[in-house]
């Protein structure tokens, strides 16, 4: 039934708003331990390998975005990650696999990507030169990236049935492109082993034991490289679709501690041409269904391999390059930051979004490089939503989401809302778990009271740590432009999230209001919250 609600609500024009109705919510935080902890850089960007003439649906959406072509000297660029103060950059996608190192004793000549009818994917193998690779780093660098490069798992091997690839890896063109990257001094965070060849695989499909197999030959590498070089970077696999079985055979094959995060991806809203993206994304049950691949990878992870941590390597929300008219758009950032609450709830530690820029789903314009507004929601949840994660119990609707962490850099807890129904304002009440145990300690002198009564006096968040002086809380509540769902623009407390004269990231300015105001949300729109003087214990360790 929720399912056939939330479609209806979808055919109703985007801008338009039913009958408002106000319902109470209340949560109840415990603040006494996390429940999982992310990585500090848990927010991460992709850059991609697809060229010009990749299109899809009659469009060609990546333009000059790829590690080949993107123009590293735009200053909006640079800026855009230089405003995260060390924003992870994964450099990877489906052409990895058939990417050449211009280094060493490479045998086979080292052409750009080019359109060819029996390629994988539909393209030839392409070049990675050297000079670019420079180019590259030097970049990262000087914006303070954090590096996971994708390397290619397929070297080396020929394909043994449909879509499925055997022989051994031939790790000589990785050995000596990662032998080059340490003699120049350029810091890699993570090193990845292939991308979506799990499993059935995305064009190409390699066995677990085999996969496992390739990756301790790989670990040796990395051992012996950086024997004299620390931190060690990570090494991380499989870049692939989630399928049980195939991940815990990788796990056991390769044993203790050779990967270091299990990778895996995910583009649950469907295709990008699918004309019920809108719908998905604002369908709370729609959303949820993700969740069973999170708690099975986390218990998979558990039972096969503790040393590894979970990691969504890639994620745009609707594949072949996204939504046009909707991964770039407002609408967008209900899924997005579902998703990084949601993952960050089952332990997951870094989060990739596809892509930094190109496609539909970027972050940044392929051509202007102006931020879209998953940007600037992104830019939120990196600055506000610290490392710990809060356990959340609720009454609440589906259709309002709310998430817990500690705050980042600072004491206190940080909420995220999201408020996907369009005809609900909701009314929030937040309590510390100690909170409801004192008042169930209190006896049954309690128990007449009403829960309106209840709302109405307490203001458990403060807890404890309430004192004399007048305390204020932040609120980011985001809208979009015009109360258009598909804007381009996205609203700050009213405000629009654009770009200064000078090319500058705005200012994102909380208002301040009183502790002892109740929270809400209207309709269709997001907020963070952050309260200083939140009872929880676990954010002081």
């Amino acid at each position: 039934m929720g399912f056939y609600i939330s479609l209806f609500l979808c055919l109703v024009p985007l801008t338009a708003i039913l009958a408002l109705e106000i319902e109470d919510a209340k949560f109840v935080v415990n603040g006494t331990a996390t429940v999982a902890d992310t990585d500090a850089n848990f927010v991460c960007a992709t850059i991609d390998w697809w060229p010009q003439d990749k299109c899809n649906f009659n469009q060609c959406p990546w333009g000059s975005s790829s590690a080949i072509n993107l123009d590293l000297s735009h200053p909006i660029l640079a800026k855009a990650i230089q405003a995260f103060n060390r924003l992870r950059i994964r450099v990877g996608g489906s052409l990895q696999d058939q990417v050449l190192y211009d280094v060493g004793n490479l045998q086979s000549p080292c052409h750009p990507f080019m359109k060819v009818k029996n390629g994988l994917f539909g393209f030839s193998k392409g070049c990675l030169h050297m000079n670019r690779w420079d180019e590259l780093n030097h970049f990262f660098r000087k914006t303070g990236a954090l590096v996971t490069f994708g390397l290619n798992a397929l070297y080396g091997r020929h394909q043994i049935g449909r879509g499925v690839w055997g022989g051994n890896w031939n790790s000589s063109n990785a050995h000596d492109f990662i032998k080059y990257t340490i003699s120049k001094g350029y810091q890699i965070d993570s090193w990845e082993f292939g991308n979506e060849l799990s499993g059935r695989g995305i064009g190409a499909s390699v066995g677990a034991e085999l996969y496992a197999k390739d990756l301790i030959s790989l670990r040796t590498i990395l051992d012996e490289l950086y024997r004299n070089f620390r931190p060690e970077p990570l090494l991380i696999a499989p870049g692939g679709f989630y399928e049980k079985e195939w991940y815990a055979k990788l796990l056991k094959v390769s044993g203790s501690l050779v990967v270091n995060a299990m990778t895996h991806h995910i583009y649950n809203l469907g295709s990008g041409n699918d004309p019920n993206l809108v719908c998905k994304i604002l369908d709370p049950h729609h959303l949820s269904r993700i969740s069973d691949t999170f708690q099975s990878l986390k218990q998979n992870i558990q039972m096969n391999g503790p040393w590894a941590s979970a990691w969504v390597g890639e994620a745009g929300g609707a594949y072949n390059s996204g939504g046009r008219h909707v991964s770039d758009t407002f609408v967008n950032s209900f899924w997005y930051l579902d998703q990084l609450g949601m993952a960050a709830k089952y332990n997951t530690k870094v989060y990739c979004r596809q892509t930094l820029i190109g496609g539909n789903y970027a972050l940044l314009n392929k051509t202007t490089f102006v931020p879209n507004p998953d940007y600037y929601s992104s830019l939120l949840w990196h600055r506000l939503m610290g490392k710990g994660v809060l356990a959340v119990d609720s009454n609440a609707s589906p259709y309002l989401r709310f998430y817990a962490h500690c705050s980042k850099g600072r004491a206190g807890v940080s909420f995220l809302l999201i408020n996907l129904s369009n005809q609900t304002h909701f009314k929030i009440n937040v309590q510390t778990i100690m909170d409801i145990n004192l008042h169930q300690q209190e006896g049954t002198r309690e128990t007449k009271r009403s829960f309106v009564d209840s709302l109405k006096e307490t203001v458990s968040w403060v807890g404890s740590k309430s004192s004399d002086k007048a305390l204020f809380r932040e609120e980011y509540h985001l809208t979009p432009s015009d109360g258009n769902l598909r804007s381009k623009i996205m609203l700050l407390n009213g405000v629009p999230l654009q770009l200064t004269d000078g090319g500058d990231i705005p200012s994102m300015r909380p208002v301040f209001l009183d502790v002892n105001s109740r929270i809400s949300i209207a309709p269709l729109s997001i907020k963070f919250v952050l309260l200083p003087n939140f009872d929880a214990p676990a954010c002081d360790l």
